[in-house]
Order: structure tokens, then C-alpha cells, then sequence
């Protein structure tokens, strides 16, 4: 294998990870690129010592610009590359002689281009970076995300530190991920891409983050891997840890063709990756948006429940009958409600248009007292491992209208979801239905925040919370998932 061509260096991974100054070679006023939004991401996120590198230049950005790194007059951990992949090696001893720790390449055009020419390159670039001590993140790839250090490549991504690591092949996943992520709760350790894998690559990591105590979900993100044994028995390892979510990319012919061209990945078989994860006890999952979903849970669906039997409750008979439907087909059951609690039920929710089975349909269930004593009355019974509350369908309140998102409704519910769930510790969820419009998504949005804000497990829609939910309950339970929608590849 191209990185165990030699021991590694002596860089750790912390250190990668702890960058206190930084380099952007092929920065320059003049242009819009990543390595400009390189720039002003860490300027405006506030992180210390940035230092833009292009020979045509002076200034750029505000901020000294510098020949070359070595000209650079202050120690430099990391190095972003931004220029040509034909003058790899030249910056490349430009590092070795400031005595960095790691270079990042986004710099695209080695090996994922199927030349040999520039596999030969890479491999070039790998001796000069065991020679010189120094780390090689990529090629081809966005680097580095590390809220903690102030570290971003990009803008508005999430910075509040948290305990949720992400490495990813794709650097377009390791930004959009974190980014839509942010605004459900989630709070992120560290995130990487890593492309090519040239010297760090999907063991070294996975190991490393199994082993961060700062990160207590590990989420991956991988198209293929190199060392399959050893992944194997890694993941394994880190699965026993914490919880491990992972998405693998190319798992049809049109994917697999992708992933070569993209990466220069080898994959393995879908069944092959799928008993992997059965073994290991790794969530899989089939896209970002599940991966968000599976780790909404995973935060803040706290206890984890002890079984797959889920109550649920809200109003409409059609968004009702819906979620039976979700909620069965991804592997949770609903039981029928015990004759007792039946009746706990009835002596406050107004019998008329009311369906009192599982799922719990009655009208009176857009009043926050009322979704609270429901709540309450079904998270006393040991037939029920967790709730939901579904906002699919309100006869009085429609997104849009303002009334949802209103002092009215909006902060009493969040209020008597939130109280339920600390009282009788159990998970308690809530599936927001589709917004139709603008001035819906708005208060969708807003509605969401407001959840969010309150520590409690917000999914958009019944179908994502019920998937979500099998995963957890699967993961926690050790026992295997009734329904995974990738078994149809």
C-alpha cells in the first residue's frame, strides 16, 4: 500500500488536529477560490495566525501575503495548497524546510485521475513527506474542520465544539453535512477529508477517533477502502466504543464508476459492506440526510430506548394512519395501548373524532396540556419504549398562518414536551410535517429552532423519525434491523 510505503512520522494526529497557525499557498486577492474562502473563513471565525502565500502578491486579504512558506517569518503547523498539482513537490519542500507538521492538497488531479503518471506523482509526494516529517491530508480534498481550534475552510458551518467527529472521502460531505447538521443541534469535535488518502487515510482516523475522548459519536463517510482486514477489525473496535454511523458511497454500477474517478477508491460488495456493519454493530445508512437523522437520535434521544416499541400521538386521521405505516415498514412496533391507559386516556381527551389506538389521534392534541398528560400517561406504561408527537397534520394551526410558531402554541408545547421527557425518562420525539411555501418554511423553521433549542430529538418528517428511530433502537438492542431501504440495491 502506497502509505505503508515506510514507518509513519513522528506528527500525531493530535497534533494534525491542533493547528496554532496556518499557510494558504496559492491565496491571492485577485481570484475567487477555495483557497480565498479559505481565507476569510478563518478570519472570520476568529482563528489566530493565518498567513496567505502567493509570490504575485503583498497583501491579500488584509493580511501579509509571503513568497513562499519558508519566507514566512513565524513558526507554521499546517499548510493549505491551492496551486497546480504539477508543483506539488516544490511546495512540498518549501514545508519540509519551514518544518510544518501537515500539508493539506486540495489540489486535485493525482491518482483519482486514472493517469499513471500522476499516481507516480503522488507517490513522489509521500517520500518527501516521511523524508521531511510532516503529515500529507489528501489530495483532493476540503481538509479540516475543527470548531474548538477556530479552524474552518468554510463559512457558516457550525461553531460551537461538540462531541461528533466526521471523516469523510468527500469534501463536498465533510462541509454540507456539518453545515445542515448545525441547525438540528448537532455540535462537531473534529471533521476531516481526506480524498486520496495518500498518507492519513480511513483506518488511522477511525482508530484515532475511537480513541478521542473528546468525541463520543464517531460518523464516517467512505467509498472504499484499502486495508479491508484491517478496517474491519477497527471498526469492530471503535463500534464497541460509541456509536459509529457510516454511509458508504458507490453501491450501484454507476456509483462504483463514480467513486474510482472521484477518489480512486476500490470498493468492496454492498452485501459485503452490509455484513460488516451487522458484525461490527455500525448504523449504515443511505445518504446524508438519514446520516443527520441517525445522529439527531443518537444526541438527543436520550435514554435510548430499550425496545421497538414506539407510542405515538397527534392529529389527523390521515397523518396518523401514515405513520403506522412508516413506523411498522422501518421495524418499530406500536402495540395497543393496555386497557388501563385506554381509559386514562378517555377521562381527558374528548371522545368525539378521537381514535384511541397506537397511533393516538384526537383533536384536543394541539393543546400543549393536552399533548403533555398524553405523553405522560403513555410513558407510564412498560409496554412503550418511546414517544413521538407528530405535527403532520393541525386543523387549527397551519404553517404559515403564524399560530404554530405563536406565544400561543409554539413555547407551551416546547415546554410540555420537554417536562414530560424529564419526568418519565424515556425518548420523546417530534416529526414536523412538510412546509408548502415560503412563509411556511419560515415558521417551520422557526418551530424547528425552538425544539432544537430544548434538547429534544426534531426530525422533518414521520418517515425520517421512524428510520432514525429503528437504527437507534436496532444499534442499542444488538438486534438486527427489520427494514433498511438499501437492501432494494
Amino acid at each position: 500500500m502506497i502509505n505503508d510505503m515506510s514507518q509513519r512520522p513522528g506528527v500525531t494526529l493530535d497534533e494534525v488536529f491542533n493547528p496554532q497557525s496556518v499557510a494558504i499557498v496559492g491565496a491571492s486577492p485577485d481570484a475567487i477560490s477555495f483557497a480565498t474562502f479559505a481565507v476569510i473563513s478563518l478570519k472570520d471565525a476568529g482563528f489566530p495566525v493565518i498567513y496567505p502565500v502567493n509570490p504575485n502578491h503583498t497583501e491579500a486579504y488584509g493580511l501579509p501575503c509571503f513568497p513562499s512558506v519558508s519566507a514566512i517569518p513565524g513558526p507554521v503547523d499546517h499548510v493549505v495548497v491551492c496551486i497546480p498539482a504539477e508543483k506539488s513537490l516544490e511546495v512540498l519542500d518549501d514545508c519540509a524546510a519551514k518544518h510544518v507538521k501537515s500539508v493539506h492538497f486540495f489540489t486535485a488531479g493525482f491518482s483519482e485521475s486514472g493517469d499513471k503518471a500522476r499516481a507516480e506523482l503522488e507517490l513522489e509526494m509521500l517520500k518527501k513527506a516521511r523524508a521531511g516529517g510532516f503529515r500529507i491530508i489528501g489530495p483532493n480534498c476540503t481538509g479540516l474542520f475543527i470548531p474548538r481550534a477556530h479552524f474552518t475552510l468554510a463559512t457558516r458551518m457550525p461553531m460551537t465544539p461538540g462531541g461528533i467527529a466526521f471523516m469523510s472521502q468527500s469534501g463536498g460531505h465533510s462541509q454540507d453535512m456539518p453545515l445542515h447538521a448545525g441547525s438540528r443541534g448537532l455540535t462537531f469535535s473534529k471533521v476531516i477529508s481526506y480524498g486520496n488518502a495518500l498518507d492519513i487515510d480511513e483506518c488511522e482516523l477511525l482508530e484515532y477517533f475511537a480513541a478521542d475522548p473528546e468525541t463520543k459519536i464517531i460518523a464516517i463517510y467512505i467509498e472504499g477502502v484499502r486495508e479491508g482486514h484491517r478496517f474491519r477489525d477497527i471498526l469492530r473496535k471503535a463500534a464497541a466504543r460509541k456509536p459509529v454511523v457510516i454511509y458508504k458511497g458507490g453501491i450501484t454500477e454507476a456509483g462504483l464508476r463514480t467513486t474510482m474517478s472521484h477518489t480512486a477508491s476500490m470498493t468492496s460488495s454492498v452485501r459485503v459492506f452490509e455484513a460488516l456493519c451487522r458484525q461490527a454493530n455500525a448504523i449504515k445508512v443511505t445518504d446524508v440526510q438519514e446520516m443527520i437523522d441517525a445522529l439527531v437520535a443518537l444526541r438527543f434521544a436520550i435514554p435510548y430506548p430499550t425496545g421497538r416499541n414506539i407510542a405515538v400521538l397527534g392529529v389527523g386521521g390521515g397523518p396518523s394512519v401514515e405513520a403506522g405505516d412508516h413506523m411498522e415498514a422501518a421495524g418499530l412496533e406500536l402495540p395497543a395501548f393496555p386497557a388501563a391507559v385506554s381509559e386514562e386516556l378517555r377521562g381527558f381527551l374528548p371522545g368525539a373524532g378521537a381514535i384511541f389506538t397506537n397511533p393516538l389521534d384526537a383533536t384536543s392534541l394541539i393543546f400543549p396540556d393536552a399533548i403533555y398528560r398524553t405523553v405522560k400517561v403513555l410513558g407510564k406504561s412498560p409496554a412503550i419504549d418511546m414517544i413521538m408527537y407528530h405535527m403532520g397534520f393541525h386543523t387549527v394551526t397551519r404553517w404559515g398562518e403564524g399560530l404554530v410558531s405563536s406565544d400561543m402554541f409554539l413555547k407551551p408545547a416546547v415546554d410540555a414536551l420537554a417536562r414530560a421527557h424529564d419526568e418519565m425518562q424515556k425518548p420523546v420525539l417530534l416529526a414536523l410535517g412538510p412546509a408548502s411555501d415560503m412563509p411556511a418554511m419560515k415558521e417551520f423553521l422557526k418551530v424547528q429552532e425552538a425544539f432544537v433549542a430544548a434538547g429534544l430529538p426534531v426530525f422533518r418528517s414521520i418517515e425520517k423519525a421512524a428510520l432514525a428511530m429503528a437504527r437507534t433502537a436496532a444499534w442499542y438492542n444488538k438486534f438486527s434491523p427489520v427494514c433498511e431501504r438499501s437492501n432494494n440495491a
